[in-house]
């Protein structure tokens, strides 16, 4: 008892805003935010599969050759990759909350300007600005979810968020499997997916206003009076209302600049997530972008190939859904090559699959898994760098994944093309079992510590 009492009468020991957010229990405000951020991810997975969701049709309307259909393909992912280096660091400098609101609006509105391309030139062109305005939003859903999410529930709440976020995945599948056949008002039907991702993603910058600036990096920057009212929002504590614990007076952290990802300290773990990403895409982007070009290369016509690509898109909020359970229950990078074992496996059978049956199970399980490993591999990403350097150290090597995306089409239709959708499917294994040997061997333990650590 007097041990008690003793413990009772020392004086708390003081804690960081980042020690408090890791311990705040999960409330309203999370979930909020977390839905806000799943959302606006949404039209990201819309945007990521629009182009190769329609490929045929784009090809047919504008008579495109096998090189404008590669740029066409490629146009986004390289708008992507420069979006994720440009806004990563804007993040970083002005606020996670002030980037979102820039990369939405930049999406929206050349997305729009997509849907009245006259030739393919305005297309590619439009893809590739709109490409610019979202290509960060993964990365700095990534990093805002990691600020603000406490520890234990950092990997379960990101996994809820991409659940909502690959349900367009099947949305932009089963959309353009009702419109490219139809022309509403006279307008071609692949256009009014343009319009859809824009009015979609405005609809979206308006639910982004209500976010919360991130408290650690408002610690980091040295604006404690706003990082300790809203880390005491998160805390679920009355205006005004003492913490448990008293709070370390954050310091603004040292400058940080990014070339620190090349130091002892982060060499490792550098090396791990940029050879990490350039990988992953190979898996990921090769089946969603590439499915419609696969089908049609087995035979299937343009409508069938659009109705056997949207029910194999189901696999991707399903595959979100599924990592919800497990996210905290087995460690990041034991789960990353897990499901990247499983997706090379699903790849192959795919690839030579014969009857539609057989196509679709295929393609489901591809797209279930690869869900799986999505959303470990952005929960992992996130915890790597520390927060004055977070978003741009996390988006720079996110932006290798999109650079790669965009030189998919030039390496692996060809393989498609002349070897067939077994050969392509082998690349693909192949890829994925290099991903796998690379984050055993070099990727670190993250499950329940603080990104701040």
């Amino acid at each position: 008892m007097l041990d008690q009492q003793t413990r009772q009468a020392r004086p708390a020991v003081p804690d960081s805003i980042g020690a408090r957010l890791d311990r705040a229990p999960i409330g309203p405000v999370h979930r909020r935010l977390t839905a806000i951020i799943g959302v606006g991810l949404l039209f990201d997975t819309f945007e990521n599969n629009l182009s190769g969701v329609i490929s045929k049709v784009l090809q047919h309307d504008f008579a495109f050759n096998g090189t404008t259909l590669k740029l066409v393909l490629a146009s986004a992912f390289v708008g992507q990759f420069v979006g994720a280096l440009l806004l990563g660091r804007l993040a970083d400098r002005v606020g996670r909350r002030t980037a979102f609101l820039v990369n939405l609006a930049l999406y929206s509105g050349f997305s729009l300007l997509g849907a009245f391309s006259p030739n393919a030139e305005w297309l590619i062109a439009t893809r590739f600005l709109a490409g610019v305005g979202i290509g960060a939003e993964q990365a700095l859903s990534d990093c805002y979810l990691a600020d603000v999410l406490p520890a234990n529930r950092r990997g379960r709440f990101t996994a809820w968020a991409y659940t909502i976020a690959f349900c367009g995945v099947p949305a932009v599948g089963f959309a353009a499997l009702w419109l490219v056949p139809l022309s509403p008002l006279g307008i071609a039907g692949w256009r009014w997916l343009f319009v859809l991702g824009s009015l979609g993603s405005a609809v979206v910058w308006v639910l982004r206003r209500q976010l919360i600036e991130s408290p650690r990096w408002l610690a980091a920057v040295g604006r404690r009076e706003e990082a300790e009212r809203l880390t005491a929002l998160l805390e679920g504590r009355a205006p005004g209302e003492p913490p448990a614990t008293p709070a370390v007076p954050d310091a603004p952290a040292p400058r940080v600049r990014v070339r620190a990802v090349f130091s002892p300290r982060f060499l490792r773990r550098t090396v791990m997530l940029w050879l990490f990403c350039v990988l992953s895409v190979v898996g990921y982007y090769g089946f969603g972008t590439l499915a419609p070009q696969i089908l049609a290369a087995k035979g299937y016509g343009v409508v069938a190939g659009l109705g056997y690509t949207a029910a194999s898109f189901l696999g991707y909020p399903l595959g979100s859904l599924l990592s919800v359970p497990i996210m905290e229950r087995m460690e990041r990078k034991l789960l990353a090559a897990l499901s990247a074992s499983v997706m090379a496996l699903a790849g192959l059978g795919f690839g030579f699959a014969n009857g539609a049956a057989s196509v679709v199970v295929c393609g489901v399980l591809y797209t279930l898994a690869s869900n799986v490993f999505s959303t470990v591999s952005h929960v992992y990403l996130a915890e790597q760098y520390p927060t004055a350097i977070r978003a741009a150290a996390s988006g720079t090597a996110y932006s290798l994944s999109k650079l790669s995306a965009a030189a998919l089409p030039f390496v692996l239709l060809p393989v498609l093309q002349q070897h067939g959708a077994g050969a392509l499917f082998g690349v693909i294994a192949a890829a994925m079992a290099l991903l796998t040997l690379t984050v055993l061997t070099l990727g670190q333990r993250t499950t329940g510590r603080p990104v701040d650590h």
